[in-house]
This record gives structure tokens, C-alpha cells and sequence, in this order.
């Protein structure tokens, strides 16, 4: 069974040039220091392994604000929590290169 946010995720991601969803979904809001930090990681890392990340704004969903709203940035792989507050490159680096 598909989680409610791995569903929500894959809906609203955007299609990467393959045309596949997206495996990396950063969750955060405007104007947080740590989510500018997260996107930059995350970038480097899915550019690096040409993975496809998407980004969502707890504004935008009431229910990802309710779930995540004191954990932002979190992070998501393939629909799954993989990190909140801090993203380490090596760790998203070696959960995606396994299939």
C-alpha cells in the first residue's frame, strides 16, 4: 500500500526529462534558512546521479503542514521519509544508488 504523502508526492512532482515522477521530494516553505541549504544539497546530489527532485511548500497542503510542519526541511526517497532538519549528501547519495 502506497503511504497518503508517497502518493501525494508523486502526484504533485514534477515530471523529470525521463518522464518518470521524481524519487526525491523536499518538503519545506518560503523563507527557511535550512531548506535553502537542503535544495542545495539535494541538487548537487540528483544532478550528480541524474535523479529527479521535486520541492513542496507545507502552504500548499494542509495536511503535509500538520505531519511535517515542526520537521522542515524533510526530505523523501521514492515517497519515504528519508531525512528532516539537515541533509547529508553521502546518505542520500548511497540510498540512491541502490535500487
Amino acid at each position: 500500500m502506497v503511504s497518503a504523502t508517497a502518493a501525494w508526492a508523486t502526484a504533485y512532482g514534477e515530471a523529470v526529462s525521463d518522464g518518470k515522477a521524481p524519487r526525491v521530494t523536499l518538503i519545506g516553505k518560503p523563507g527557511c534558512h535550512l531548506c535553502d541549504v537542503a535544495r542545495g544539497v539535494i541538487e548537487q546530489v540528483c544532478t550528480e546521479l541524474g535523479t529527479g527532485w521535486t520541492e513542496v511548500s507545507i502552504h500548499d497542503d494542509p495536511a503535509l503542514r500538520a505531519r511535517y510542519a515542526e520537521m522542515i526541511p524533510v526530505t523523501l526517497v521514492d515517497g519515504l521519509q528519508h531525512d528532516y532538519w539537515r541533509v547529508d549528501a553521502a546518505r542520500l547519495r548511497a540510498v540512491l544508488s541502490t535500487d
